[in-house]
């Protein structure tokens, strides 16, 4: 039986160990601390799933090793932290499904490529609630038999797994995919913030966004995260400032003049100025309202 070991107990690392635990796939779960374990551990009740905060102990029985941490700079100095790659299983395979940025996968694939063992870059597309009903999108990219031989384990969370060539191609495809959704998020926090100065209460015009010609599976996703303030948290806003900058870099390295993404980073950077860094992106509405 392919064990699993999830790297970072977040919000989408907790849902797929959780997916994947009740397929009945051996899990084990790492974390820094150990609060969020404890958490989880009550959470997921299957046999299968375990937890542990000894990391070189858990990958070297890992088959699989996914990796959803913050950045690509803490995904970096996890894997990369000495001795632990030489601790693995060397027929391992290891997936970062983090938002890392171009540069992180490389680095990687060099580092992992030394030792002998296989990397995928997969990034995805989607939310706890695309796992939970198994929509999530998987941008991989890497080694194509490593990743034929990893998609079955993926789909039983996903409904994609889309090889893209190289590894690093994965990360470009989800930057190019977030330039909308974080472009998209600004144009309905400035599109609720007209209409509701304007004298149009935020619900009759959300349905009127629902109904209209750029109606999207986002815009209906994110009506509550819009409408209530309350609403639980599903992306912070200084993430997507980590993104938008990503974005920005990529932009320059491959010499484009990119024109929304420098307006669109300077809006979530104002929202993170006022006080809202760790409040859900569609709060970004806050500061066209103030």
């Amino acid at each position: 039986m392919t064990h699993v070991l999830i790297i970072g107990a977040g919000k989408m690392g907790s849902a797929i160990a959780k997916e994947l635990a009740a397929d009945g796939v051996s899990v084990t779960m790492w974390n820094r601390t150990a609060e969020k374990l404890d958490a989880l551990r009550a959470e997921i009740s299957s046999p299968s799933f375990s937890t542990s905060t000894d990391l070189q102990s858990a990958v070297s029985s890992a088959d699989v090793i996914i990796t959803l941490l913050t950045s690509g700079k803490i995904v970096e100095e996890v894997l990369l932290a000495p001795g632990l790659l030489e601790s693995c299983k060397k027929s391992a395979i290891v997936i970062d499904m983090s938002t890392s940025g171009v540069d992180t996968p490389h680095i990687l694939n060099k580092a992992l490529s030394a030792v002998g063992l296989r990397f995928i870059d997969a990034p995805v597309s989607g939310s706890m609630a695309t796992i939970a009903s198994h929509q999530l999108l998987v941008m991989a990219s890497g080694e194509a038999s490593a990743i034929d031989e990893v998609t079955p384990l993926l789909m039983k969370f996903s409904k994609k797994v889309a090889n893209l060539g190289p590894a690093g191609n994965g990360q470009v495809m989800k930057l190019a995919v977030n330039m909308i959704v974080h472009t998209l998020n600004a144009a309905i926090a400035e599109s609720l913030a007209i209409a509701t100065k304007g004298g149009i209460a935020i619900d009759s015009a959300y349905d009127i966004l629902e109904e209209s010609v750029i109606a999207s599976p986002f815009l209906k996703y994110k009506r509550s995260a819009f409408t209530n303030p309350e609403t639980a948290v599903a992306m912070r806003i200084d993430t997507v400032v980590k993104d938008m900058k990503l974005i920005a870099a990529l932009g320059d390295q491959l010499e484009l003049p990119l024109v929304a993404t420098p307006a669109v980073l300077e809006a979530y950077e104002e929202a993170v100025s006022q006080g809202l860094a760790d409040r859900d992106m569609a709060r970004l509405l806050e500061t066209f309202q103030a």
